[in-house]
């Protein structure tokens, strides 16, 4: 099914059709609702579910003929991520006659051809003429939804006594799991903090379950907050209403999401950390917006780092100038 997703002061012509194209995972949608709400445009979200072999190809091989989500027509744009959205992405530029601009976010595995446009974090090695390098990515945390957050506060937050430490906690991955020994050292770090600051706690999915239940019970017994699943999801809002965060790195997505609320983030860095996540996280320390987990609210400075509308604009000025170039083919 399409869904609409929010839109702001729009980057692209009035009228352009935007599908946004993934297999449905959380970390894939949000850097694509992140692009499609900075151009400013009401995107389609189009969700993938290639069958056995076709599922087991890609990114490499053909998309699924039978895929429903890609059926006409065809938009304008098309932005995707994800390794099985690879094929479908290619599909629609093969089958709306290359009329639709495609762009891809991250690494697609085949090389520069596989889109119209690529953006890639810094510390991929894929480079191309068509490819946009940024340190961080797109993200749905932009400013105006923090602003929005700050001027209507969510009660179970704002009546915390300031500091306010918004901690944000993944887990077990496919690159490694969150061990034992990792978990004590985090909850150890998180009980010093108590002491000097009201925490804000949000665990994921992929949260084993013994920490999750040891993060409640801290947030318990020290009278701060977490979420525990029911009610409104708080995430923006820890965002907004901290004056310190806590990301632990197992999540880039997470941790480059923290950077855009203007705080200090403070790094728990496990064991098995994914090995292509440290030269991310060595540059955004050097640009002092992120620093070492030490369990205290310490007065450092802090650099918003956020380039989403960046990337936005580079879509956009390729996009247009794509228009523009089909216009006068179409002319002659």
């Amino acid at each position: 099914m399409a869904t609409p997703v929010a839109s702001s002061s729009p980057l692209l012509p009035p009228g352009t059709t935007v599908w946004l194209i993934t297999d449905g995972k959380a970390g894939d949608l949000a850097p694509c609702r992140g692009l499609a709400a900075a151009l400013g445009v009401a995107a389609q979200e189009r969700v993938v579910t290639p069958r056995p072999p076709f599922s087991w190809l890609a990114p490499r091989g053909p998309a699924d003929p039978r895929e429903r989500a890609l059926e006409p027509p065809f938009p304008d744009l098309a932005i995707a991520t994800g390794r099985r959205a690879v094929p479908a992405l290619r599909a629609v530029k093969q089958r709306s006659g290359g009329r639709t601009f495609t762009v891809f976010l991250r690494d697609p595995r085949i090389g520069p051809r596989a889109a119209d446009l690529i953006w890639v974090p810094a510390h991929d090695s894929l480079r191309g003429t068509n490819v946009i390098v940024t340190e961080t990515g797109p993200h749905p945390v932009s400013p105006d939804r923090l602003a929005a957050a700050r001027r209507d506060p969510d009660p179970r937050l704002s009546a915390l006594p300031r500091p306010r430490a918004a901690v944000l906690v993944g887990g077990d991955s496919r690159h490694g799991r969150f061990s034992d020994e990792d978990a004590k050292a985090l909850l150890a770090g998180l009980e010093r903090l108590a002491g000097a600051a009201s925490l804000m706690i949000t665990a994921s999915r992929r949260t084993p379950d013994p920490v999750r239940a040891a993060l409640a019970d801290l947030a318990g017994r020290h009278g701060g907050f977490f979420w525990d699943g029911s009610g409104e999801n708080p995430y923006l809002a820890l965002l907004a209403l901290a004056d310190t965060i806590v990301a632990t790195a197992d999540s880039a997505n997470m941790v480059t999401e923290a950077c855009a609320a203007g705080v200090p983030v403070q790094l728990f860095e496990p064991h098995n950390l994914y090995r292509r996540h440290h030269t991310l996280y060595e540059a955004l320390k050097r640009h002092g917006t992120v620093h070492p987990f030490t369990g205290r609210v310490e007065p450092l400075r802090s650099k918003p780092l956020d380039m989403t509308l960046a990337i936005a604009q580079a879509v956009a000025n390729a996009y247009i100038g794509h228009r523009d170039a089909l216009a006068r083919r179409t002319a002659r």
